[in-house]
């Protein structure tokens, strides 16, 4: 069957996703080397700056949130396909104005190959680089074997405090440690109810039943969690939200970010009304929702579904959290 998808040659895809974002966003980012994907603003940081990278076609993320005071530089693989090293330090030796570079690394196989290997190359050359892993699906292994639980969409968030603390002036290890202290609090789950497929050929990646959701499959396609018959948003938030609070030990009181993300083929309708069961829920519980983020964030092409994700916040993360930023896709 002949793909539906509005493109050109299939291998041109990055290329031209990236030089239509930059002609969409031209007041905000630019291209350039090898699918690097800059701040306009990066040229006048005096500040901490951050660098990530990963595969295309989860758009926005990741280059959607270049700008001011999220990411500086993001560089995109091919689709779903982690670029290679020499870009990366290629990006971190342009980012880095003095005071160091944060990159943020999401756990896949591929992004963690690119992410060592850059580290070895950046301490060869005496690069001030602190890395930070992003590993957050609670479904794909326990946490006291975190090393091997796959990276969400917790990397968005993490962009935005750490954006922020480098506004703020704090030095390369202020931000990594709170960038990390959020990393070791943050907890994910996918919720699927169609999976993706591959832009560049339309083969599906994963299947599911027309009568089961999946729970805890991972972003691409991958196996992990187990199905169940479609159901309620309300039923199917209090399976994944009991799964979060398990997960964190979230007590009674206690103040976090919820982010719903729409994964690509979810409705705004659907978004909203599994937020208000969201919090809904976690009112009856006594927690309370300090920060939040609703929309797509970190999608997989036309796969539908979400990712509900939970964190831990404190009073200095809001600081950070409420921080202006403006990238092409989040303004704040």
């Amino acid at each position: 069957m002949k793909m539906k998808k509005f493109i050109n040659d299939p291998a041109n895809l990055t290329a031209e996703l990236l030089e239509g974002l930059a002609l969409a966003h031209d007041d905000v980012l630019e291209i350039q080397g090898d699918n690097m994907v800059v701040s306009k603003f990066l040229k006048d940081a005096d500040r901490v700056t951050v660098v990530t990278f990963g595969g295309s076609g989860h758009e926005p993320a990741l280059e959607g949130y270049v700008g001011d005071g999220m990411v500086d530089i993001a560089v995109c693989g091919d689709i779903f396909a982690a670029p290679g090293p020499a870009a990366v330090v290629e990006a971190i030796k342009l980012a880095d104005k003095g005071h160091g570079v944060l990159l943020v690394v999401l756990n896949h196989a591929g992004d963690m190959l690119t992410g060592n290997m850059t580290m070895k190359e950046c301490k060869k050359q005496g690069l001030n680089v602190a890395k930070i892993v992003t590993q957050e699906d609670i479904m794909a292994a326990p946490r006291e074997d975190a090393d091997n639980r796959r990276g969400f969409v917790g990397c968005c968030p993490l962009y935005k405090l750490a954006g922020g603390a480098a506004k703020q002036g704090k030095t390369l290890e202020e931000v990594a440690a709170m960038a990390q202290f959020f990393a070791d609090n943050m907890a994910a789950i996918s919720i699927t109810s169609r999976t993706c497929t591959h832009p560049s050929n339309g083969a599906p990646l994963g299947e599911l039943p027309d009568d089961m959701i999946g729970i805890g499959m991972g972003q691409h396609g991958e196996g992990g969690g187990y199905q169940i018959p479609i159901c309620t948003a309300d039923e199917v938030i209090q399976i994944a939200a009991d799964r979060l609070i398990e997960d964190l030990d979230i007590k009674s009181g206690e103040e976090i970010m919820v982010v719903v993300d729409a994964v690509g083929a979810m409705t705004v309708m659907e978004q909203l009304i599994c937020y208000r069961s969201v919090v809904k829920y976690l009112e009856a519980k006594g927690i309370k929702i300090v920060a939040k983020w609703v929309d797509e964030i970190l999608t997989v092409q036309e796969s539908s579904g979400f990712q509900l994700f939970f964190a831990r916040m404190n009073d200095e993360m809001m600081g950070y959290w409420n921080e202006s930023c403006r990238t092409a896709y989040l303004v704040k």
